[in-house]
Formats: C-alpha cells, sequence, structure tokens
C-alpha cells in the first residue's frame, strides 16, 4: 500500500494498492498539493487528475499520461518528463501547467501539443524532439532551453524568454514569437545542409541581439520592429519577410536575397554585407 500525503499538512490524499506508482491508475484523483518528490510515476495514468501546488520535484514521470490534469503552480524541477502525453488536438483535453515549476525537466520526446503552459518555468529544460504544435507558453521563461528538432508550429511565445535557447533544426512555422527574447538564441543546424525553420513566424518586436539564425528559412516571417542588433543571417532564406523599422545594425546578411524583402525604415547602411537592390536603395 503507497500513501500520497500532502506535502505541508501530512493529510493522506490517497491510498494505492501496490509496492510502487509504477504505471499506477491515478486518474481523476484529487492531488493539489501531494508530496511525490523523487516519486516514481513511470507510465502511471494522471489523466483529469488535480495536481495543482504538488511537489513532484525530482519525479519520475516517463511515459505518463498527464492529459486532462492540472499541475497548475506544481514544482516539476528537475522531473524527469520524457515522452509524457499531456497533449491533443482537442484543447479541452490537454494537460494544464501554467506557472508551474519546470526547470532543469526533462521532457525529451514530450507530447505537449496545446498544453497550456503559460507563466511556467522552464530555464535549461531539455525539449529535445517534443511535440508543441500550438502550445501556450506565453510569458514563459525558457531561457536556455535545449530544444533542437523541436516541433513550435503555431505556438504561442508572445512575450516568453527564449534567450540563449538551443533551437537548431526546430520548427516554428507560423509561432506567435511577438515580443519574445531571442537574444543570443541559436536557430541553425547541426546538420550541414539542415536549417531551422521560421515561415510565417511572427517575430514583432522580438529581440535577437547577437542571434544565430544562419541558413534559417524565415519566408513571410514578420520582424517589424525586431532587434537583430549583430544577428546573424548569412544564407537566411527571407522572401517575403518584413523587416520594416527593424534594428539590423551589425546583422550579416551575407548572400541574403533581399529583392521581396520590405525593409522601410530598416537603416540597412549599418547592416554587413547587405546588397540592396538598386531600386530599394532609397528608401526611409
Amino acid at each position: 500500500m503507497v500513501e500520497i500525503k500532502h506535502k505541508e499538512t501530512a493529510e493522506v490524499l490517497a491510498r494505492i494498492e501496490g509496492d510502487s506508482l509504477v504505471g499506477a491508475d491515478l486518474r481523476d484523483m484529487r492531488l493539489n498539493g501531494a508530496d511525490l518528490q523523487g516519486v516514481n510515476l513511470t507510465d502511471a495514468n494522471l489523466e483529469f487528475s488535480d495536481l495543482v501546488g504538488a511537489n513532484l520535484q525530482g519525479a519520475i514521470l516517463t511515459g505518463a499520461n498527464l492529459r486532462s490534469a492540472h499541475l497548475n503552480d506544481a514544482n516539476l524541477k528537475a522531473a524527469n518528463l520524457a515522452k509524457v502525453r499531456a497533449g491533443t488536438e482537442r484543447p479541452a483535453n490537454v494537460a494544464v501547467l501554467s506557472g508551474a515549476d519546470l526547470t532543469d525537466a526533462n521532457l525529451d520526446g514530450a507530447d505537449l501539443r496545446k498544453a497550456e503552459i503559460r507563466f511556467a518555468k522552464l530555464q535549461r529544460a531539455s525539449l529535445t524532439g517534443a511535440d508543441m504544435r500550438g502550445t501556450d507558453f506565453c510569458h514563459s521563461n525558457l531561457s536556455q532551453v535545449t530544444a533542437t528538432r523541436a516541433l513550435f508550429i503555431q505556438a504561442n511565445l508572445r512575450e516568453a524568454n527564449l534567450s540563449a535557447a538551443d533551437l537548431r533544426d526546430s520548427h516554428l512555422n507560423d509561432a506567435n514569437l511577438v515580443n519574445a527574447n531571442l537574444e543570443q538564441a541559436n536557430l541553425t543546424s547541426s546538420e550541414r545542409n539542415g536549417f531551422t525553420v521560421l515561415n510565417l513566424a511572427n517575430l514583432e518586436g522580438a529581440t535577437l541581439t547577437g542571434a544565430q539564425l544562419r541558413n534559417a528559412s524565415a519566408q513571410d516571417a514578420n520582424f517589424r520592429n525586431a532587434d537583430l542588433t549583430g544577428a546573424d543571417l548569412a544564407g537566411a532564406v527571407l522572401g517575403g519577410a518584413i523587416l520594416r523599422g527593424a534594428i539590423v545594425t551589425d546583422a550579416d546578411f551575407q548572400d541574403v536575397q533581399l529583392a521581396s524583402v520590405t525593409m522601410e525604415f530598416a537603416n540597412f547602411s549599418q547592416a554587413r554585407n547587405a546588397k540592396i537592390p538598386s531600386y530599394k536603395k532609397n528608401l526611409r
């Protein structure tokens, strides 16, 4: 028999048959404030469970089912959530992790589609190969995350902190990155001919100072009023992109075709290696 107790009052919240919680059926349980620190919950079913404010620091949730679970403000520091199932195509059935602390957590290969992870802490978390299509990370801190080969398609990263994030070979197509912080972020590729995809992404007002965008595909992306100071865009594909009012001081545009780029009110005279088409040279 395993007893699950409250982290502060030690009140017994649930008694589970067996000698561990590996693969346990914990569906639809009220476990808010539970003390599950370091507990092995591999393949456990926590669907529809209330884990608001629970302590899951260092817990092992590999392959666990968190769909429709509420983990608002939960402590998941250094937890192992590799291949966790927390998302679906139906927004009503996704996990809610808003305000959760996922610092240093392992979310490699996790299914987080359309999950709600607003105002959360994910510093240094690992999201390699994670599926985050349509996930809501608004205002979350993802600084220094490792999210290579991840899917952020149509994700909401508005005002999120992605400074120094490793986003190599990821797909951020049609993502909302308005006013996001991507300072020193790596959006290149680990493959010789690979690239990160930002097609149709909205980066209006985003900070990309010192960001690495070499060979990135950012067709029809919106960089309006973005700060690209010192960014490396060599070889990037920017067809149809909007850089109106962008700050491009010391940004490197080596081998970038600018013919179809909207560049009014962006001072390309301060950019590096920018070959401005003759019919655009008098644009403000």
